[in-house]
Formats: C-alpha cells, structure tokens, sequence
C-alpha cells in the first residue's frame, strides 16, 4: 500500500469513528500517523524533473497562491512592474514569475506561482515544487475567482487544505507546548491552563506514537490533539495570508463565510487598497539612522520585521558596529528624545536610530 493510499484509509476511519472517552486515544494515535504520512509524502521527490529556484530579494517576499486561470498574473502585473504572461485559459504560467512592489520605502517581492491543483500536497501538478517556493514566502495572498459563491468557497477550501496538507498554519503561531526528552522516568505532562480540547491521554498516545516514551511536557495553552501534533514535528511553516477574491468586474459575491477582499485586476479596482493591506500585514517598520551632529535621513530607512531591535540594526549595517557598540541614542518610541539605549532595546516604526562607538 502506497503513502497516499494509506492517508486515505486513515482519513476514512477518523470520519468513521465518534470522539468520546473511549476512542480517545485511539483518535490521537491516527492523526499521530497520519501527520507522518503526510510529512513523508511531502518529502518524498516524486517524479524528477527542474525544479522551481527563486533567490529571495528585498526586505520580504509575497507570493500570490490560487487554482489555475483566477488571475494571479494579471494581479502581479498591476501590484509590481513584472510582465508575466496572461491568458484566458489553464495554466497559463508555468514558471515562477516574479515582480517588486515599491511601497512606504519598503522592497517587496512578489511572485507568481504556477496554479495548485487539488492533491498538489501529494505531488500532483509538480505541487511539491511549488509548494516549495511557497515555504520561503513572508505572506501569502490567496486568490480566488468563481461565477458563484459557492466555486469561490470550494476554491479558497480546497487551497487552504492543500497548504495545511502541506505543512503550512496561517493567521496563527507555534503551539506553546515544550517537550524536555529524557532518557527514564515515563511522561510527565503538566500544564498551566485548563484542557478542554484534548485529553491527557490523547497526549499520551500522540507522543508515544512519535517515539516519545520518557518526558516532562508543559502545555501553556489550550491546545487541540492537531496542534500537539505540530508541537511535536516543528516542521511546521507559520505564515500571515489574506484572501483575495478577484475578477468581480465578472462576478461580485453577495457574502463569503471569511473575510476576504474584493479587486479586479483588470478594472484595477481595490489594487491600492491591496498593497496597502499587504505592506501592514507583513508587520515591517522603518528605521531611520542618524550619524552624530547632524540630521537624520528620513529618505531611506532601513527596513525590519516587527519586533527588531538595536543589535539588529547594528548587524544589517556592519560587524563593527556590533563589535564595538556603547549605547544607541532613540528618538521616536524612547520616554524622551535620544534616550540611551542598549542591545536589546526593541524598536518601533519610524524611530530614528544614532549609535555610538
């Protein structure tokens, strides 16, 4: 029996099976072995062929993620300077195509995938490939385009299941569940919040299943058997996204049971407001640097990921400046005006940076 025969023999019998105390572990076990089988398939090469090598420029990349013939390339046309190919039929890129938004000082790439298909977890359509680029993506837009409702829901629900076959979690961040192996002693499972979506004994048989016999466990939140899974592979790839439903100058939807926003690439409608979305929920900010005496450049900030900090800036600029770092001066986010501050310090957008050594 094939990995992927054996997926759908596992998927069957949890649809089969009803959750209650006694199935318990049993439940846990199986989604235990079915999270390997697809972390297997995925890893598996599959036919061998080129693959899909895209260097990774600018201070973030984007990639645009939907069915064939929804429109990704006329979308990256108008979001970037790219020319990539448009045509009204399937599969009309067959490459990664890339392109560069500009927007408040910020370098964004943006990159047209070749369409997933359903299975593309599995392999299907060249899916692993693709699937490939998409693990190096900062956000993810997923493009939608149907003459119905219900073709726009069953794509955006076919998409999202691919990309969690696939290993992928949007909107949403690592379980906090810390696993300490040891070599004696049996689990241990303590946590610090009350458990109403799993069992201790779910906990059990998962871990088990992976190998895990003897360990201290602390589960820090209120964690399902699926994202105890996650906990325990690491392997998994936690990107922001937003769904993007275009092409309504030929069908506007009434009401989607998700939020979504509404454009059309070729009526260039909302194209502003997408890039717009994009560059807040890729959560950057702007530093501007100041040498000592005299005015900051407010023309060409450094760019960051939220979160950045002092020792960051110092290492985007040279090793020197690490090596030799006394204190930084902020104007911006400090209590007041060129306060001292040290390595650690975290910055936040606009702030004016002046370091000295």
């Amino acid at each position: 029996m094939g990995i992927q025969e054996e997926i759908e023999k596992i998927e069957e019998e949890l649809k089969k099976t009803k959750y209650n105390k006694a199935t318990q572990g049993h439940i846990g076990k199986q989604k235990a072995k079915l999270a390997k089988l697809r972390s297997d398939s995925t890893k598996s090469s599959g036919k061998k062929g080129a693959g899909y090598s895209v260097k990774k420029s600018g201070d973030a990349t984007v990639i645009l993620v939907g069915f064939p013939s929804v429109g990704k390339s006329s979308l990256l046309n108008k979001l970037t300077n790219a020319q990539s190919k448009v045509g009204a039929y399937d599969f009309t890129t067959l490459d990664v195509i890339p392109g560069t938004l500009i927007y408040n000082s910020t370098i964004i790439q943006v990159l047209d995938v070749p369409g997933l298909i359903t299975e593309a977890s599995a392999g299907k359509g060249r899916g692993r490939e693709i699937l490939a680029v998409i693990r190096n993506a900062d956000f993810l837009i997923i493009v939608a385009a149907a003459k119905t409702e219900e073709g726009i829901i069953r794509q955006v629900d076919l998409i999202n299941q691919e990309l969690y076959n696939a290993g992928f979690r949007l909107n949403t961040h690592m379980p906090d569940v810390r696993i300490y192996k040891k070599n004696f002693g049996g689990l241990t499972v303590d946590s610090t919040v009350k458990l109403t979506k799993i069992s201790i004994e779910e906990v059990r048989s998962v871990l088990n299943e992976f190998g895990i016999y003897n360990a201290d466990v602390l589960i820090r939140e209120n964690v399902t058997t699926d994202e105890l899974i996650d906990a325990v592979l690491k392997n998994r790839v936690y990107i922001p996204s937003v769904i993007v439903v275009n092409k309504i100058d030929l069908f506007k939807p009434k009401k989607l049971p998700f939020e979504y926003l509404e454009v059309s690439a070729i009526n260039e409608n909302n194209i502003d407001k997408l890039k717009e979305l994009i560059w807040e929920k890729l959560d950057v900010i702007r530093v501007y640097l100041k040498k000592i005496g005299k005015d900051p450049d407010m023309n060409e900030p450094l760019i960051f990921r939220k979160h950045a900090t002092v020792e960051d800036v110092c290492k985007k600029i040279h090793q020197k400046f690490l090596d030799n770092f006394k204190y930084a001066k902020i104007w911006g986010s400090g209590k007041f005006p060129g306060q001292k501050m040290g390595l650690e310090y975290t910055l936040k957008d606009k702030d004016i940076v002046e370091l000295h050594f």
